[in-house]
């Protein structure tokens, strides 16, 4: 069954570029994920917070939300630490 015909999940909302790379942490992961909202969220990248209007979303199927979170959880972890001096 393909994730759109499931119920999916949204687990990230950013940029287009965050949404990308967590998408692809995801598949990486082998959880099939997918974006929304790309056409908006790149037409105001950067004037948003987390999980308000204007982001880019990632979806996967509700089966494999928590596994997800824990990558999602991942990715903010090693963005924190990177060091930009």
């Amino acid at each position: 069954m393909d994730i759109k015909e499931q119920k999916p999940k949204q687990v990230f909302s950013g940029t287009a570029w965050q949404a990308d790379q967590i998408k692809d942490m995801l598949m990486d992961n082998e959880i099939e994920a997918f974006l929304g909202d790309e056409i908006w969220g790149t037409d105001a990248p950067m004037n948003h917070a987390p999980n308000m209007r204007g982001g880019v979303n990632v979806y996967v199927a509700e089966e494999f939300v928590e596994d997800a979170r824990i990558v999602v959880e991942r990715y903010y972890e090693e963005t924190a630490t990177d060091d930009y001096q």
